[in-house]
């Protein structure tokens, strides 16, 4: 029998910030060992871990990556049909 994958809709930084620190946590990896893996100092994550909105994309993938998280795009259900492509 497979795990249960959880998963986390996210729609403000904050939310952000709390995913990846609680990841970072529950695989005993210090911010340190984080930055070296991303290539950041321990400061700029101890940093990105209070302003998450100043992460980049590639270092979003990076982290995500590090301490085990899947990043995932998806339409979201509000209640009305999504716009067509040709409107973006």
């Amino acid at each position: 029998m497979g795990l249960a994958i959880k998963t986390h809709p996210l729609a403000t930084a904050p939310q952000l910030a709390q995913l990846l620190k609680a990841a970072r946590k529950r695989r005993k990896l210090t911010q340190a060992t984080v930055a070296s893996r991303i290539g950041l100092s321990q400061n700029r994550i101890s940093y990105l871990e209070l302003h998450p909105d100043e992460i980049s994309v590639k270092q979003l993938l990076a982290w995500c990556a590090t301490v085990g998280l899947e990043l995932r795009m998806g339409d979201r259900d509000l209640g009305v049909a999504a716009a067509p492509e040709t409107d973006w």
